[in-house]
């Protein structure tokens, strides 16, 4: 068998090419949020804030308290950092009234996030929040 170096060179460079972007890439992780909690305000999508809200991180789980008497309970939660952001997404479920899909963001002390809430029977209904770092 002969060997082809400009075969093993094309080799080491898609190789090395591979690791070096892998470097800054941010992977989803569970509790990289545990013990924070954040309280903010929230309205629906294109509207002024209408209630107040709780974000709580504990355990590897996500809970919103403004959920809780529509019978939401608390659920995992993943995360991607990039920098000096870290991402955010959970499911909540209630077997009454359907799920919630959020996604938000922290950064430093403050968290923004939007979540869409489906119910059966109805369409679904898209909500921003904005809070900050409990202390």
């Amino acid at each position: 068998m002969r060997k082809n170096p400009l075969g093993l060179m094309c080799l080491l460079v898609v190789a090395l090419a591979l690791m070096a972007g892998g470097v800054g890439m941010a992977y989803a992780q569970t509790g990289v949020l545990d013990g924070k909690s954040f309280q903010g305000e929230f309205g629906k999508k294109g509207k002024a804030a209408h209630a107040q809200d709780e974000l709580i991180f504990k355990g590897g789980r996500f809970r919103s308290t403004a959920c809780d008497p529509y019978e939401f309970g608390d659920a995992p939660y993943t995360t991607k950092v990039d920098g000096d952001t870290i991402a955010f997404e959970a499911e909540t479920v209630s077997a009454k009234n359907g799920k919630i899909k959020w996604m938000g963001t922290v950064k430093g002390n403050k968290v923004e996030a939007v979540f869409t809430w489906f119910s059966s029977g109805n369409p679904p209904e898209e909500s921003w929040l904005k809070g900050e770092l409990k202390k």
